[in-house]
C-alpha cells in the first residue's frame, strides 16, 4: 500500500471583515494548478484577538499568512523581524515563517507597481494618492522607489498623512506633499496617476463615492483603485466615462498573491490562473 501524507501545509489570512476577500479562492486555484499540497484558511480576526491568532498560526506550523484591514500595522508588534520593504513602509501584509522566526514582508506596493507597469512606468510620474493606511504607505513607498517624481497624499487625518509624507521625503528621492482632505478634492492638472488606497467603494458599500471632483480628471490621466471587490468600482466606471485609462484592484491582488506564494513555498506560480479565477468570481 503506498504511503500517504495527510498533513497539508497551511497558510491563510487574518482580517476583519474577512468574508468579502477573494484571496482564498485565488490562492487555492494556484495551489491546485501547480499541485501544491497546501490550504489557505481565511480567518475573521478582531483586533483584540490578533496576538492569539499569530501565536496560533506559529503553534500550528503555518508557513505564513496574509494580514489585511485592520492588522497591517498592528501585526508588527507580534513578529520577530521585518523584511526591508516592510520596515521602510511600516506595514506588513505577508508574514513568512523562516525557521523559528516570523518575518513581516510587504507585497502590496510591489504588486501595485507591477500592475501599473502594464499601462505605464511610474518613473518620472506625479501621483495623487488618497489614504495613508497600510496599502497607501506601500503604494507610496514602492512607487517612489520605482522613480515617481512627486506624490501628493490626500488624507483626512493630517498627522497620519504627514507621517507618510515625511517617510517618502526621508527615505526616497520623490518629493511628497500633504493635502488635508477637508472638502471635495480637485486633482492638479499635472497629475499623471490618481490612486484610491482607501476602503471607499469596498463591498458591501459598493456605491461609496470618493470625494473627488470628477470634472478635474483629464483623459491623459490614469485612475487606479486598490479595491478588488467589486473590481469595477464607481470610481473606475466614472473615470472611464471621463476618458481616463483605469487600473482595477485585481492586478494588485493577483501580483501580491504571486509574491506571497513565492515567499511561503519558493514556487513561482502562474498569475493568469489566479486572475482568471477572480474574474470568474466577479463576472468580469
Amino acid at each position: 500500500m503506498p504511503a500517504h501524507n495527510f498533513l497539508s501545509r497551511l497558510v491563510g489570512s487574518f482580517a476583519t471583515p474577512a468574508a468579502e476577500n477573494p484571496t482564498v479562492a485565488m490562492i487555492e486555484a494556484a495551489f491546485v494548478h501547480h499541485g501544491i499540497d497546501a490550504r489557505y484558511i481565511n480567518c475573521e480576526v478582531a483586533p483584540a484577538d490578533l496576538a492569539d491568532a499569530v501565536r496560533g498560526a506559529k503553534a500550528m506550523g503555518w508557513l505564513g499568512f496574509n494580514c489585511s484591514i485592520p492588522h497591517k500595522v498592528a501585526v508588527i508588534a507580534h513578529l520577530d523581524e521585518l523584511g526591508q520593504s516592510a520596515a521602510t513602509i511600516g506595514a506588513v501584509n505577508c508574514v513568512v515563517r523562516r525557521g523559528a522566526r516570523l518575518v513581516g514582508e510587504n507585497t502590496d506596493g510591489k504588486g501595485f507597481v507591477e500592475s501599473l507597469r502594464t499601462l505605464v512606468d511610474p518613473a518620472g510620474k506625479k501621483l495623487t494618492l488618497f489614504g495613508a493606511g497600510g496599502a497607501a504607505r506601500a503604494i507610496a513607498v514602492e512607487s517612489a522607489l520605482a522613480g515617481a517624481s512627486a506624490i501628493t497624499i490626500v488624507n483626512r487625518d493630517p498627522v497620519r498623512g504627514g507621517e507618510l509624507v515625511a517617510l517618502i521625503n526621508e527615505k526616497t528621492s520623490a518629493v511628497a506633499y500633504l493635502a488635508v482632505w477637508e472638502r471635495t478634492v480637485t486633482v492638479d492638472e499635472d497629475s499623471d496617476l490618481i490612486v484610491n488606497a482607501t476602503s471607499i467603494g469596498l463591498y458591501p458599500d459598493v456605491e461609496g463615492r470618493l470625494d473627488l471632483d470628477m470634472a478635474s480628471l483629464r483623459p491623459n490621466m490614469i485612475v487606479a483603485d486598490v479595491i478588488p471587490n467589486p473590481p469595477r468600482t464607481l470610481l473606475i466606471r466614472e473615470a472611464e466615462q471621463r476618458g481616463c485609462r483605469t487600473l482595477d484592484g485585481l492586478g494588485m491582488l493577483v501580483n501580491q498573491g504571486v509574491i506571497s506564494i513565492k515567499h511561503w513555498t519558493g514556487i513561482d506560480v502562474e498569475p493568469g490562473v489566479m486572475r482568471r479565477k477572480v474574474e470568474e468570481l466577479f463576472g468580469v
